[in-house]
């Protein structure tokens, strides 16, 4: 097996695991919000992407209404699509079959993993066994935590309340490191839809904030003009 090759399937399938493995929080934070063990797995399997999962479920627990909670899912999920248009040249997937189970893929993981890879047909393969591997366990691994946090009692089931600010906290942090382009950016945008959320939370429904912070987010992701000297 060439190198690059392998290289890609090693890096396509680890991704896949590790990230795979965190479909059991999003279990058990489905359960927490009070969702069925076949409603937890209809969503990983329908709509797949992590963030917008646990926004929903997170804007349910707390007792918002599901037109907020499906707004709030929305809205992180609308990056996908601007993934999808940077992709379609690199993939061509043929056919509205191919186009349409193409799509349900592409997500944060399966676009870093063909856009790292060296060559047009190596995307392929990486965006193909990255996405397959994940998919596979993140869905089993919902039910995992769907099933385990059923089981639990009734303190322990109350801990689970944290585990959507801890989720969204772990999948942020990352981001706002010196590592990611334009990490100043990251930090604004970060802060912004923080202070929002924050502010407006004591005054407004459960998932009205997270929508009114994509504002802030907007403005914040602002790219700053050159000031002409």
């Amino acid at each position: 097996m060439q190198p690059d090759r392998a290289e890609t399937l090693r890096d396509a399938v680890g991704l896949g695991l590790a990230v795979g493995l965190y479909g059991v929080a999003f279990g058990a934070a489905a359960d927490a919000a009070g969702l069925d063990v076949w409603q937890a797995v209809v969503l990983s399997a329908v709509m797949f992407t992590g963030a917008s999962q646990f926004a929903l479920v997170g804007v349910l627990g707390a007792g918002g209404s599901p037109l907020a909670a499906v707004g709030s899912a929305l809205l992180l999920g609308t990056r996908n699509t601007v993934y999808g248009v940077r992709l379609v040249p690199l993939l061509r997937p043929r056919g509205p079959l191919r186009r349409a189970g193409t799509a349900h893929w592409v997500i944060d993981e399966t676009t870093a993993l063909s856009l790292a890879a060296p060559d047009r047909a190596l995307a392929g393969l990486a965006f193909l066994v990255g996405g397959a591997t994940l998919y596979l366990t993140w869905n089993a691994t919902t039910v995992v935590g769907a099933l385990g946090a059923a089981a639990l009692g009734g303190t322990a089931r109350a801990a689970l309340d944290a585990i959507v600010p801890a989720a969204f906290l772990a999948l942020l942090w990352p981001r706002l490191g010196g590592a990611f382009p334009e990490p100043a950016v990251q930090r604004r945008v970060a802060l912004g839809g923080a202070v929002v959320a924050l502010a407006l939370t004591p005054f407004v429904p459960p998932g009205v904030q997270v929508v009114a912070a994509v504002v802030a987010v907007a403005l914040a992701g602002r790219p700053r003009r050159a000031v002409a000297s």
